[in-house]
């Protein structure tokens, strides 16, 4: 893989837009994919005039997790920077751990009275988590756990069933299992020590697992906490330095938010609605030369396996979004998920995603009429990997110089 800082930045007042739609590729049901079923004229009508293509986010048959993904197609290399789910959802929240502090994605889950998870997310007739009753049960935990043999324990509630644990106290150390076993239908598993030195995190992981779960005991729902991603901070280059940009990160769920702090990108206020994230960007547009925008409920439906729902989100993106985005008339606009979620599979999965690259200077594919999947394999880009979006946008932005005599 080429080192990409080895070329010369040449800064300039050009601005990039970059729009990940998490979870947009999919597959097809009766013939078409969410993406193809989808009406989405404003899409079309921009594809063809632009350079479309697949990217692979990690690697060939690789299923990516989102905060791998999105280091990608920052330009980070997600296995020389590997970064734990708990950080991001910490980082996120809102909280800023430091070196030695531990930090877990938590999810509160209902289990029978065999110990079996019913549901992950603890839903309720179908329905999600409501976000204030994840804050009063947060509360009632951080008020029942507030240490573990000497390690302090932080608690921030985060969107739906989903909330952040950090622990902060000597001699803790990543390396852990998740005791999520990721389906319902089996037990939680235990949290173990993936290298010596993490024994002593295991110990205090799993010791809050039993406590939550004796403060939840009684509920019908609710009634359990699961860890995933427990990890502590890594270092990370700037990437407002990296890239000589000043840039600015628009997301609604903390996760996304988090990825953005932990490179080094201004995070923006801007509520929770799709029109208050486009309204952020523009009020913003005249500060800043890079913007990453994301907009989440295209995976949440795909992993709920509702395919309809996620095309009819597609076509709201198309109707209420798009529109604003061409107006503002970005010198470079790329549009694209962080990896696939077909709702055919309810969750992530390996296959390349939609590409989009629209500025002055890309090749148009002349044959293309659509934004999908069998349009973006036949597009100019090809087929490229994630980590080669940022150094496209950067070209297209004419902020890279020549390489070599």
């Amino acid at each position: 893989m080429f080192d990409y800082r080895l070329v010369p930045i040449e800064p300039n007042d050009r601005k990039i837009v970059l729009v990940i739609l998490d979870g947009l590729g999919g597959l097809p049901l009766k013939d078409k994919t969410e993406l193809e079923t989808a009406w989405v004229p404003n899409l079309d009508q921009l594809a063809v005039k632009s350079a479309l293509g697949k990217m692979v986010p990690i690697a060939r048959g690789v299923t990516p997790g989102s905060g791998a993904a999105h280091l990608a197609i920052f330009g980070y290399d997600p296995v020389q920077y590997p970064v734990g789910r708990g950080v991001l959802e910490a980082l996120g929240c809102g909280l800023n751990p430091g070196p030695g502090d531990l930090c877990a994605r938590a999810n509160f889950a209902t289990v029978d009275e065999n110990g079996v998870i019913t549901d992950r997310r603890a839903k309720e007739n179908g329905e999600r988590m409501r976000d204030q009753e994840c804050a009063e049960l947060c509360e009632l935990l951080e008020e029942k756990i507030p240490e573990i043999d000497g390690v302090k324990v932080t608690i921030v509630p985060g969107k739906g069933h989903r909330f952040v644990v950090m622990f902060s106290g000597p001699g803790l150390a990543d390396g852990l299992s998740d005791s999520d076993p990721g389906k319902e239908g089996k037990t939680p598993l235990p949290v173990q020590a993936l290298k010596p030195e993490a024994e002593r995190s295991a110990q205090v992981a799993n010791r809050f697992i039993e406590l939550a779960a004796g403060a939840l005991k009684g509920r019908k729902r609710a009634n359990y906490v699961l860890l995933r991603g427990l990890a502590l901070p890594p270092r990370l280059p700037n990437f407002q330095e990296r890239y000589q940009l000043r840039a600015a990160a628009i997301a609604a769920y903390p996760m996304y938010r988090g990825l953005a702090r932990l490179v080094g990108m201004r995070v923006l206020p801007c509520g929770e609605t799709w029109e208050s994230e486009i309204e952020t960007l523009e009020k913003n547009y005249a500060h800043y030369d890079f913007f990453y925008i994301h907009f989440k409920e295209f995976d949440q439906a795909g992993e709920d396996g509702d395919f309809e729902r996620k095309v009819e989100l597609l076509e709201q993106f198309d109707e209420r979004i798009v529109p604003r985005l061409v107006k503002l008339k970005p010198d470079v606009l790329c549009i694209t998920g962080d990896h696939s979620t077909p709702a055919v599979l309810k969750g992530h999965s390996w296959h390349t995603v939609p590409l989009l690259i629209h500025s002055p200077w890309v090749r148009v594919h002349s044959f293309a009429e659509e934004f999908g999947e069998r349009a973006c394999i036949r597009g100019s880009l090809g087929l490229i990997f994630g980590i080669e979006i940022m150094p496209l946008l950067m070209a297209n932005a004419q902020r890279f110089g020549k390489f070599g005599a």
